[in-house]
């Protein structure tokens, strides 16, 4: 046993360097056109960990059988990424978006700065929070969408381009700390910790609130002379009229989603009785997001499994180290596995103080900007904004310097208020 969660480090070690390295790999697609496909496959953010855990059930079978592979794979949960696909469809829906982004308008209206700019504070400053009620991943998706056209398009320079990504992720990842149920890394210690709702919006949520806006604010002042100096953005396409009624229809299935988030089979059901729907008034739609909604799916079953094997060094590893030190060390180890799997280590220890407690779930959130696995919902952004970089991807090193200084600002926030 102790032999296969050596091979599964090594993989994990390997998939993040792969991370690293996907947009090198679509590059060798261009300078060697017969294994393009093969190329752009591999090169392909969301595919990374769902191909190292392949590689990780074979390994496994190799060592020991293939009766053992598959009762691993089949005794992890994932809950977490059919959720991330069902939430991800129904929140990019078009009655979804449309009924979003006139209450964005709405609100953009009141604000006295240029339209473009008060459209991106909202989106990085008040749709994050929203996180905390209808869940991280759709808050993510739908601040994606509506920024999308705005400031990840052709005349914005590819630094801002990661700046305002590195805020939407750690803005998106401390956002969900107002409430005791939506943010993954909350959820696994809630009622392990006695972690209600109150508690979260006094210890961490108002704090947390208060770095998003700072982030959104020092994101705009970024932005402000790009979003002056380059083109208008093109009109968005309105698309088919939507009544009312399917408007509230549609969030009405959102929100029942979000109710069910922990019960698969019922959000899945709810799904299928969506996609009826969205069959029966496809004359109010617009094809639905279900290939980059997968593809994310995908990522995150693929990090459950990998990740499923690395407990065995990371729980010493924080369990070792003392509440002024587990900070800083919760931070970093954010970005090099999900912050919902560090929390739900820590949640495995007894006796633990409240200080530890803090000192752990602060530091995860935090650092849940710093790279595409730190937090569930960054694989759904990435998969929405990619086509606005250079070559259709994230790199990640760039998006590593560009959440910096809004994790530092998030970083101190928890620290010091």
């Amino acid at each position: 046993m102790h032999a296969i969660e050596i091979a599964a480090a090594v993989l994990f070690a390997i998939a993040l360097l792969h991370t690293f390295a996907a947009r090198q790999l679509l590059r060798l697609g261009r300078r060697f056109p017969a294994h393009a496909g093969l190329f752009h496959l591999l090169g392909e953010v969301e595919v990374v960990f769902g191909f190292w855990s392949a590689v990780l059930v074979l390994v496994m079978a190799a060592l020991g059988s293939w009766d053992d592979a598959i009762g691993y794979v089949e005794s992890r949960e994932y809950t977490e990424p059919l959720f991330v696909f069902v939430i991800m469809v129904i929140a990019s829906s078009h009655p979804v978006l449309v009924t979003l982004r006139h209450l964005v308008a709405a609100c953009a209206r009141m604000l006295p700065v240029p339209r473009p700019l008060a459209v991106t504070w909202l989106c990085l400053a008040v749709l994050p929070l929203l996180g905390s009620l209808v869940t991280e991943p759709a808050a993510m998706t739908i601040s994606a969408l509506l920024l999308a056209p705005v400031v990840f398009r052709a005349g914005m320079p590819e630094w801002r381009k990661y700046f305002a990504l590195g805020v939407l992720f750690v803005n998106v990842s401390i956002g969900g700390t107002l409430t005791s149920y939506a943010a993954p890394p909350v959820l696994m210690v809630s009622s392990t910790w006695a972690w209600d709702t109150v508690y979260m919006a006094t210890t961490f949520g108002w704090k947390a609130a208060l770095a998003v806006a700072v982030n959104a604010t020092v994101a705009c002042a970024v932005l402000a002379p790009a979003l002056r100096a380059a083109p208008a953005p093109a009109a968005v396409d309105a698309g088919p009229p939507v009544p009312v009624t399917v408007q509230v229809v549609h969030l009405a299935f959102l929100a029942a989603v979000v109710l069910t988030a922990h019960h698969s089979v019922v959000f899945f059901a709810l799904f299928l009785f969506f996609l009826g729907f969205t069959s029966a008034y496809g004359h109010c739609q617009r094809p639905l997001l279900v290939k980059e909604a997968l593809l994310v799916a995908f990522f995150l079953a693929g990090l459950v499994v990998l990740g499923g094997l690395q407990q065995w060094w990371l729980q010493p590893l924080v369990s070792g180290m003392n509440a002024e030190v587990l900070f800083f060390g919760a931070l970093g180890l954010t970005a090099v596995t999900d912050n919902a799997a560090l929390t739900y280590l820590g949640a495995q220890i007894d006796g633990l103080s409240e200080a530890y407690k803090y000192a752990l779930m602060a530091g995860a959130v935090a650092g849940g900007g710093l790279t595409v696995i730190a937090n569930a919902p960054n694989p759904a952004g990435v998969a929405l904004l990619r086509g606005g970089f250079q070559d259709g991807t994230v790199g990640a090193g760039a998006l590593l310097l560009g959440a910096l200084l809004p994790t530092a600002v998030a970083a101190a926030a928890f620290l010091l208020l």
